[in-house]
């Protein structure tokens, strides 16, 4: 009987390991996003999970800290972002690097990709000195970064832009690899392929050292190593025990110095091999083995350790059985049934059904229309693409937020000019971080004869087909009639040639 149970033991997961994919699973809770490649934007994603996992991940149902963070900073320079600061400090008091050992996905991933049979890199003394980096890119990329470009009315998420792999991974490749995403291809450039190739680089090290990424380059970890010592979740040391043998260490695949240091992701697996126990859980028992070595040899001590197995086992198995339970229910409600190719648009407004007007949001149809509050030289007014027929419209969707939209933004600037005649260019900026568009026209734009305005809640641009990417250019003709509709950049040269051609007609 007990061949049996330890063969069917090996076969399961341990419990840290469960735990780790419940926990990807509650983050990921939204299983229709991948079906329909679509962003959750509900009020969940108002609540910061507590491992690093992508806002723009389909399947997310929260918000990164890290890049909340970061956003914070940047949105709002002059004043500390209360909330999330506080959300961090509280995960940091309770779990420490807890979140890192047990709740975080992207070390989930690691893991699983160190199991590949390869060999090696053995931790040691340069290990230990390349894991202060992160602090590095946490000083820099996550807090310099965006205070200084905040301040510059360019909002700057460094580390979400130029480093992180969960963005790429779970964000970038979820959405790419969606047949309803195909417009998204467009927007691809040097700074996708860079992240691209670092993403690379990350999982296959990940293969050769263990959590690769999380131990060198994740500054959200290097949050939560400072609070190891004063979480209440975790593992400690007994002092008065401790006979610095240096098992634990040895055991340990993290740079730690010594249990419960900055770099002990508390997985436990220190515990098992303590020959004095003077290393123990601060936090419920069930999470982890306890220490195997027993401290008496007597029959009825081994038969009380084998008694332990066997309930642990079964704790095991109700997990499973609990957890794909969960699972079905989050797969029904989610994903049965309900995988559809999203709509975006309202329902086609026909003003004149004598002359069967097809109005949407694809080229050759008549453009959607809603009367849109714009500003041009202090002057606030209604424009309409209806009413604006005769001339050519070109509405670009934007925002402050969104680098390459602010890169092209000249481009239109400079056709708003040349064309002022026959041409009313419309900047619609999104409804994310909206409160920063007077201050960045006054400043850029304070002479320009583009109509700026604010697309609340991104209404038009969902009317006008958009998905969760801008910047999204649409181009009316005289008639009505949409010839352009585009995500991703578009170049002053790309908007001549497109003007010249309803020009002409």
């Amino acid at each position: 009987m007990n061949k049996i149970i330890n063969s069917i033991k090996k076969l399961l997961p341990s419990k840290r390991r469960i735990i780790q994919l419940y926990a990807a699973l509650l983050f990921n809770a939204n299983l229709k996003g991948f079906g329909n490649g679509r962003i959750y934007q509900g009020k969940l994603k108002n609540i910061c999970t507590p491992g690093l996992n992508c806002y723009s991940c389909p399947g997310a149902s929260g918000s990164c800290p890290l890049g909340a963070l970061q956003n914070s900073l940047s949105a709002s320079p002059q004043r500390l972002p209360y909330y999330v600061v506080g959300i961090i400090l509280l995960y940091g008091l309770l779990f420490g690097r807890f979140i890192c050992g047990f709740l975080c996905p992207s070390g989930l991933i690691q893991e699983l990709l160190h199991k590949i049979k390869t060999p090696k890199l053995k931790k040691g003394r340069i290990t230990r000195v390349l894991s202060y980096f992160k602090y590095v890119i946490l000083v820099v990329l996550v807090i310099i970064f965006p205070l200084i470009y905040a301040f510059k009315k360019f909002p700057l998420p460094g580390f979400c832009k130029y480093i992180c792999p969960a963005g790429t991974l779970e964000g970038a490749m979820g959405l790419l690899s969606n047949k309803f995403n195909d417009n998204l291809f467009g927007m691809l450039g040097p700074l996708f392929t860079w992240k691209f190739v670092l993403l690379i680089v990350f999982l296959v090290g990940a293969i050769f050292i263990y959590r690769f990424f999380c131990r060198f380059f994740c500054p959200l970890g290097a949050l939560y190593g400072l609070f190891n010592k004063f979480s209440f979740i975790g593992v400690k040391l007994d002092t008065d025990k401790c006979i610095d043998c240096g098992k634990c260490v040895k055991e340990c695949k993290m740079d730690i110095r010594h249990v419960s240091d900055h770099e002990c992701i508390s997985c436990g697996e220190c515990i098992s091999v303590c020959p004095t126990r003077a290393i123990s859980w601060k936090g419920p028992k069930i999470l982890l083995h306890a220490n195997e070595i027993p401290s008496d040899p007597s029959p009825e001590r081994e038969k009380a350790v084998k008694r332990a197995k066997q309930s642990k086992l079964v704790r095991v198995i109700c997990v499973i059985l609990a957890g794909a339970t969960l699972v079905g229910a989050l797969y029904y409600y989610n994903f049965v049934d309900k995988v559809s190719e999203p709509e975006n648009v309202d329902p086609p407004v026909v003003t004149d059904p004598d002359n069967e007007i097809v109005f949407g949001n694809q080229v050759g149809q008549t453009c959607y229309y809603s009367d849109l509050e714009v500003v041009n030289s202090d002057s606030v007014k209604t424009f309409n693409v209806e009413s604006n027929k005769g001339k050519i419209t070109i509405i670009n969707f934007w925002g402050t937020w969104c680098g390459p939209c602010v890169a092209e933004l000249p481009h239109f600037n400079m056709i708003a000019s040349e064309y002022a005649d026959s041409v009313s260019v419309v900047a619609l900026h999104s409804d994310y971080l909206k409160n920063t568009l007077d201050d960045y026209i006054s400043e850029n734009y304070p002479d320009t004869n583009i109509l700026f305005g604010a697309d609340n809640t991104d209404k038009y641009f969902k009317m006008l087909g958009g998905r969760d990417s801008w910047p999204v250019t649409v181009i009316v003709d005289q008639n009505g009639l949409i010839v352009m509709n585009k995500t991703g950049s578009v170049t002053y040269e790309a908007l001549k040639s497109e003007i010249e051609k309803c020009l002409e007609e």
